[in-house]
Protein backbone atom coordinates (compact mmCIF):
# COMPACT_ATOMS: atom_id res chain seq x y z
CA UNK A 1 0.00 0.00 0.00
CA UNK A 2 1.38 3.39 -0.99
CA UNK A 3 1.72 5.90 1.84
CA UNK A 4 1.41 9.65 1.60
CA UNK A 5 1.84 12.56 3.99
CA UNK A 6 -1.21 14.38 5.28
CA UNK A 7 -0.76 17.81 6.88
CA UNK A 8 -3.39 19.23 9.21
CA UNK A 9 -3.44 22.66 10.81
CA UNK A 10 -4.79 22.84 14.35
CA UNK A 11 -4.44 24.87 17.49
CA UNK A 12 -1.19 24.01 19.27
CA UNK A 13 -2.96 23.37 22.59
CA UNK A 14 -5.43 21.00 20.90
CA UNK A 15 -2.53 19.17 19.26
CA UNK A 16 -0.82 18.76 22.62
CA UNK A 17 -4.02 17.46 24.25
CA UNK A 18 -4.75 15.08 21.35
CA UNK A 19 -1.18 13.76 21.37
CA UNK A 20 -1.43 13.18 25.13
CA UNK A 21 -4.75 11.34 24.72
CA UNK A 22 -3.31 9.14 21.98
CA UNK A 23 -0.26 8.38 24.11
CA UNK A 24 -2.50 7.41 27.05
CA UNK A 25 -4.43 5.11 24.71
CA UNK A 26 -1.19 3.60 23.44
CA UNK A 27 -1.75 4.86 19.88
CA UNK A 28 0.50 6.95 17.72
CA UNK A 29 -1.32 10.06 16.48
CA UNK A 30 -1.05 8.80 12.90
CA UNK A 31 -2.85 5.57 13.84
CA UNK A 32 -5.68 7.52 15.52
CA UNK A 33 -6.10 9.72 12.43
CA UNK A 34 -6.08 6.63 10.19
CA UNK A 35 -8.71 4.96 12.40
CA UNK A 36 -10.92 8.01 12.01
CA UNK A 37 -10.43 8.13 8.22
CA UNK A 38 -11.01 4.39 7.71
CA UNK A 39 -14.16 4.44 9.84
CA UNK A 40 -15.51 7.50 8.01
CA UNK A 41 -14.92 5.87 4.62
CA UNK A 42 -16.29 2.48 5.68
CA UNK A 43 -19.46 3.97 7.19
CA UNK A 44 -19.74 6.76 4.60
CA UNK A 45 -20.24 9.31 7.39
CA UNK A 46 -18.42 11.16 10.13
CA UNK A 47 -18.20 8.43 12.81
CA UNK A 48 -19.66 10.53 15.60
CA UNK A 49 -22.65 12.79 16.04
CA UNK A 50 -22.32 16.38 14.89
CA UNK A 51 -24.82 18.85 16.25
CA UNK A 52 -25.20 22.56 16.54
CA UNK A 53 -26.18 23.51 20.03
CA UNK A 54 -27.39 27.11 20.19
CA UNK A 55 -25.69 29.35 22.72
CA UNK A 56 -27.66 31.06 25.49
CA UNK A 57 -28.32 34.24 23.47
CA UNK A 58 -29.65 32.22 20.53
CA UNK A 59 -31.85 30.12 22.84
CA UNK A 60 -33.28 33.30 24.41
CA UNK A 61 -33.88 34.88 21.00
CA UNK A 62 -35.66 31.76 19.72
CA UNK A 63 -37.87 31.64 22.83
CA UNK A 64 -38.78 35.33 22.47
CA UNK A 65 -39.56 34.89 18.77
CA UNK A 66 -41.77 31.89 19.50
CA UNK A 67 -43.63 33.99 22.08
CA UNK A 68 -43.94 36.87 19.59
CA UNK A 69 -41.96 39.19 21.88
CA UNK A 70 -39.30 41.77 21.02
CA UNK A 71 -39.94 41.44 17.31
CA UNK A 72 -39.11 44.26 14.91
CA UNK A 73 -40.93 44.97 11.68
CA UNK A 74 -42.52 44.41 9.33
CA UNK A 75 -40.98 47.29 7.44
CA UNK A 76 -42.71 49.26 4.71
CA UNK A 77 -39.50 50.14 2.89
CA UNK A 78 -35.90 49.01 2.65
CA UNK A 79 -34.89 52.36 4.11
CA UNK A 80 -36.96 51.63 7.24
CA UNK A 81 -35.28 48.21 7.54
CA UNK A 82 -31.81 49.70 7.09
CA UNK A 83 -32.50 52.40 9.66
CA UNK A 84 -33.63 49.73 12.15
CA UNK A 85 -30.54 47.59 11.47
CA UNK A 86 -28.24 50.60 11.87
CA UNK A 87 -29.89 51.62 15.18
Amino acid sequence: MNQTAFTVRMDSELKKQFSSLCENLGLPVSVAINLFAKTAVRENRIPFELSLQPNDLTKRTIALAEEGKELNGPYSTMEDLRASLDA
